[in-house]
């Protein structure tokens, strides 16, 4: 049970509404972290807006869900790992030996992508603070400047979901369940 009221597209407050049913709409429910971030205009509007630009960033969708799942497993947050390994799955289409080895928190087979995660978590770790040697690593593996500051952007959208899911203790929606790490 959310230790944090899950709004509905009938209970949001009249400014929010609409948001919970343009996200029922496109995905034929209102994923749980929408109805809990809808109790506060502002984090729902923050999430939407950051999930937009951050898919306008330089990185494939493929390289996004890395970010997103790598934080989500590094944030103990169930509800994004799921909700992002559907995605994977089912929309991106990741090579499913990368999926299974991002949700264990182990190497991919995908060197490129391998690069991307271990570099997500030692953002996450170290609080952005990477040593000099981690970032280079990160260069060396084909990556630049701009990709660094495109996997801050990911982790700052993670972090706003990974952290609201775990305080809300949010429910994984049954939409979700097949994907969630049991």
């Amino acid at each position: 049970m959310s230790r944090i009221d899950i709004q509905t597209v009938d209970s949001a407050a009249a400014e929010v509404a609409p948001r919970l049913a343009a996200a029922q709409r496109a995905s034929g429910f209102v994923p749980n972290l929408l109805g809990v971030l809808a109790n506060a205009p502002t984090a729902i509007e923050a999430y939407q807006t950051v999930s937009a630009i951050n898919a306008r960033s330089g990185l494939t969708a493929a390289e996004r869900e890395v970010v997103q799942i790598s934080a989500a497993v590094s944030n103990g947050c169930g509800f994004c790992t799921a909700g992002h390994t559907k995605l994977a799955r089912h929309v991106v289409k990741m090579d499913p030996l990368d999926l299974d080895a991002l949700r264990a928190g182990t190497a991919l087979p995908s060197p490129r992508l391998n690069a991307l995660a271990t570099f997500t978590r030692e953002v996450i770790a170290e609080r952005g603070n990477v040593s000099d040697a981690q970032l280079q690593g990160f260069l060396d593996s084909g990556y630049t400047h701009a990709t660094v500051l495109e996997v801050v952007l990911g982790v700052s959208l993670a972090t706003l979901c990974n952290y609201a899911n775990n305080l809300a203790r949010t429910p994984i929606n049954p939409e979700l369940q097949p994907f969630a790490l049991h």
